[in-house]
């Protein structure tokens, strides 16, 4: 039975809040967690799919509140957007109401504090400060975190770090140290995957009132946080393996920081100039690629 135009659209409005396309990015961390865990004898392919419910609910939930958010300021309004940044344009197009967004939202967020509730009862108590900084990430992003130039720590930590560490524990009943080694480039790539895409919405985030690290430190100095940050992720798998946090297999992890070769031209020599749309993508694939070398490297 053929879906009629209206449920189409409908579907891709929905699709189109959610930034469907970066939903891969909560796929590789809990890949990467569950290679924490198969790496230790201990992974748990229910409790990783649960887990991978969970994080696609939290990441659904923060996008849509987010577009609804900046929709409400006026900042979706205003924004030049890429494939990256600047939001989807679904509200501002008319293709979906404030309402629908909102309530999309806070489904999405809805399902992963019920995962998060489930796994509460069945792993106990050692999940509740990655539940609670998860929740705030969600729930507070828009209206309170990116106006507090917090927004990228907790991007790194609500969709870097913390659910490598989550999903490794809620399949080992522990806090594991490969988890740990593991999840630190997530915090750095999800940190700088935030930061570069707030290159381009500069004016208009200063406009609708966010606070973020571009308007704080100014474009040359953010650019060479971004660089910093970039650089620390094949620096930090070095070092982990070195001291035996990961397997020597982790090295292949380096590999695809060969893609910051354009992010980082610009940040070291354009800064002032709008960020190329290969440098951003480049910027995103490099995230998802590492996550998912080191997933397959901690689990072979």
């Amino acid at each position: 039975m053929n879906q009629s135009p209206t449920a189409t659209m409908s579907f891709a409005a929905y699709a189109g809040v959610a930034r469907a396309p970066f939903l891969l990015l909560p796929i590789t961390l809990v890949a990467a967690g569950t290679g924490a865990a198969a790496y230790l004898g201990m992974h748990d392919w229910a409790a990783a799919g649960l887990a991978l419910l969970g994080m696609l609910g939290a990441h659904t939930g923060v996008n849509a509140l987010n577009e609804a958010g900046d929709y409400r300021s006026g900042i979706d309004l205003k924004t030049v957007r890429t494939p990256f940044s600047g939001g989807s344009g679904t509200l501002p197009a008319g293709r979906l109401s404030y309402r629908a967004a909102l309530a999309s939202g806070l489904t999405g967020g809805g399902i992963a504090v019920a995962v998060g509730l489930y796994f509460l009862v069945t792993v106990g108590w050692k999940l509740v400060p990655i539940l609670a900084v998860g929740a705030l990430a969600v729930f507070a992003y828009t209206q309170v975190l990116a106006r507090l130039y917090v927004g990228e720590l907790f991007a790194g930590l609500g969709l870097g770090a913390l659910p490598i560490i989550g999903t490794t524990l809620v399949q080992t009943g522990s806090y594991e140290q490969v988890a740990l080694a593991a999840s630190l480039p997530a915090f750095f790539m999800t940190f700088n995957l935030l930061l570069l895409n707030e290159f381009p919405d500069e004016a208009a985030d200063r406009e609708g009132g966010r606070r973020n690290l571009v308007l704080l430190l100014g474009r040359r100095k953010a650019a060479l946080l971004y660089a910093l940050c970039g650089l620390a992720v094949p620096g930090w798998l070095i070092v982990a393996v070195l001291l035996r946090y990961l397997p020597t297999l982790a090295l292949l992890a380096m590999l695809p920081s060969l893609l910051l070769v354009a992010p980082l031209k610009w940040a070291f020599r354009r800064s002032q100039e709008p960020v190329p749309h290969p440098a951003l993508g480049a910027n995103v694939g490099w995230n998802l690629l590492t996550n998912v070398v080191l997933a397959g490297a901690l689990a072979v």
